[in-house]
């Protein structure tokens, strides 16, 4: 991947790349080797305004362009992805740290299907549906904010920019910082397609800078936001001075419940596939493994045993399945649950506590047992290669220790099919996986509790992106 291609030390606004007002720059940082490969411009309120007049302006049109020409451009900005697959690949590599044929998958391929999801679907949606005494009409909203998180570059802005730009509107992205790249080759895709001026443009910066002023900004009319709970709930804040539409995906600290009838060995490779592959960067991996008494020797026994399945090392060894944590901040936020779990008395089967040994940012993957509710590694998402695994009594405990977080985003049960199903009715989260590692991408994302507000995907992630109207009629 040749990164001069991507014009990344420049904004992409209103259809040109241009410089930035504020002249500052971030760089950009290899997790695998601690190299500067690149730098992004850093935006201040000038840029952003720019960006945000232009989306205004486009938003006048674009909102009325027919779905089909919509739909179209959409079209050719997948095939567009599809093409330069292996492009991607590379960039997630170096900003990410994801190996290539670990990564391809999930942080490439899938998002190809989603967007073909995103298309089969708008057109099911109505937007004039007659009622008794009217209309009732869909619009879309208006200009889009999308501030997106660092663990899927791609994914987590695809989620967002496809349904708003199919819906009518359009859109002023924000990457994260530290995985920015991305970003910039699907701008150049925007661009290569012919996307009309000012529909999609990218300002990149300082989340607290950048978001805080997208956030307040009286001609943004919807908030998309995955991240943390504490930028999420600053971003709500901010959005209603002007009473802005909010949707936020924010954290997980989701569990795996295991009972009688389980295939355990599916059930524990399933698991630690969502634990350890993106290197526990995931929202909605099964971090807790809550296992019934009965069964719980058994499981252990394979965990332990699966455990070998999930090599560290240099991200571009073919060997490797865990790379490195995305950044030194992250190292040392792992590194402090580690310790914590150990000093509230956990015990750390498998792993241990990463100390700092030459380039890159990698821990070993970590197993903890004797884990309770109200330890901090059992209640806190630790977005790290880190499973607890808890020992319960009878069903009834697997589902009072599964809800006994703030948080409600995933959660799994393996077991007999028909009683799985209704443990799976019981636990408070926005998708349960019965015996299954499939996920469906028309079934909606998002979370119950602390994990969010509104929801991503298919349909209803759709929905999100437009405002109604009721018209009465004579």
């Amino acid at each position: 991947m040749n990164l001069e291609t991507l014009n990344n030390e420049k904004f992409y606004i209103n259809g040109e790349y241009v410089d930035s007002a504020s002249g500052e720059f971030i760089d950009v940082e290899n997790p695998a080797t601690e190299e500067i490969f690149a730098k992004i411009p850093s935006a201040n309120e000038e840029d952003i305004n720019k960006a945000v007049d232009a989306a205004y302006e486009a938003f006048k049109t674009w909102s009325k362009t027919p779905l089909g020409e919509r739909v179209s451009l959409v079209k050719k900005l997948n095939q567009w992805i599809d093409d330069h697959q292996d492009d991607f690949d590379q960039l997630i590599l170096l900003e990410l740290g994801i190996p290539i044929h670990v990564g391809h998958g999930s942080q490439v391929g899938r998002q190809i299907d989603r967007t073909n999801v995103f298309i089969e679907q708008v057109e099911n949606i109505d937007l004039e549906t007659p009622m008794e005494g009217g209309i009732l009409v869909r619009e879309p909203i208006g200009v889009v904010a999308s501030i997106t998180p660092w663990n899927y570059p791609l994914g987590q802005i695809i989620q967002k920019v496809i349904p708003a730009l199919l819906s009518g509107c359009t859109v002023v992205q924000k990457p994260a910082t530290n995985t920015p790249l991305s970003a910039y080759l699907l701008a150049k895709g925007v661009d290569e397609v012919g996307f009309p001026k000012g529909v999609f443009n990218l300002v990149t910066g300082q989340g607290s800078k950048v978001g805080d002023i997208l956030n307040k900004h009286p001609k943004v009319a919807m908030i998309s936001y995955t991240g943390s709970l504490a930028g999420g709930a600053a971003s709500a804040k901010a959005g209603m001075d002007t009473a802005k539409k909010v949707v936020l995906e924010l954290g997980g600290k989701s569990p795996a419940v295991f009972v009688k009838g389980a295939n355990i060995e599916e059930a524990v490779e399933q698991v630690l596939g969502t634990v350890y592959k993106n290197i526990g960067q995931t929202c909605s991996c099964l971090s807790r493994a809550v296992v019934t008494e009965d069964i719980y020797d058994e499981v252990l026994e394979e965990f332990l045993k699966q455990y070998e399945n999930f090599p560290v090392g240099d991200p571009t060894d073919e060997n490797t399945v865990v790379g490195p944590l995305s950044s030194k901040k992250q190292f040392e936020r792992v590194k402090g649950y580690i310790e914590k779990g150990i000093e509230e008395g956990a015990e750390l089967i498998r792993g241990e506590v990463p100390e700092k040994n030459g380039k890159g940012y990698y821990v070993k993957p970590a197993i903890f047992t004797n884990v309770k509710p109200g330890m901090t590694i059992h209640d806190e998402e630790i977005f790290g290669p880190v499973l607890s695994i808890i020992k319960v009594k009878d069903v009834e405990e697997a589902i009072k220790v599964a809800n006994a977080v703030d948080y409600g985003l995933s959660s799994a049960v393996f077991g007999d099919n028909e009683k799985a199903i209704e443990i799976a009715k019981e636990i408070d989260s926005g998708e349960c996986y019965v015996n299954t590692s499939v996920k469906g991408p028309n079934l909606p994302f998002g979370g119950y509790k602390q994990s969010g507000i509104g929801r991503e995907g298919g349909l209803y992630g759709l929905l999100e992106y437009y405002e109604l109207k009721s018209i009465y009629t004579k």
